[in-house]
């Protein structure tokens, strides 16, 4: 039997986080009580901590960097591709003329 993992939304991570933190109580005990691992909750705190609201950017989201980065490398096979064609094409025309 495979095990199936939860997937919990921005807005429940930040919560939990903001739980935890403001409650008073052990994360351990916050945790049980919204039925969430507390390695989940230590985790989603570090990652608030460290991108903040670019934080849990989602399933097929990306962080603004990690976007402009796929677009670059998009763009710079394109130009490669386009750069390409191009000798060919002046390979081809140089041979042929006599």
């Amino acid at each position: 039997m495979q095990k199936v993992q939860k997937t919990y939304t921005p807005e429940i991570k930040q919560e939990a986080v903001r739980l935890a933190q403001t409650s008073g109580k052990p994360i351990a005990q916050v945790a049980r009580e919204l039925g969430i691992s507390d390695t989940s909750i230590h985790q989603w705190r570090k990652e608030l901590t460290e991108h903040g609201h670019e934080a849990f950017p989602g399933s097929g989201h990306q962080t603004a960097q990690e976007e402009e980065l796929r677009r670059l490398k998009r763009e710079l096979e394109r130009v490669r591709q386009e750069r390409d064609i191009v000798k060919k094409a002046v390979a081809i025309f140089s041979r042929s003329q006599p």
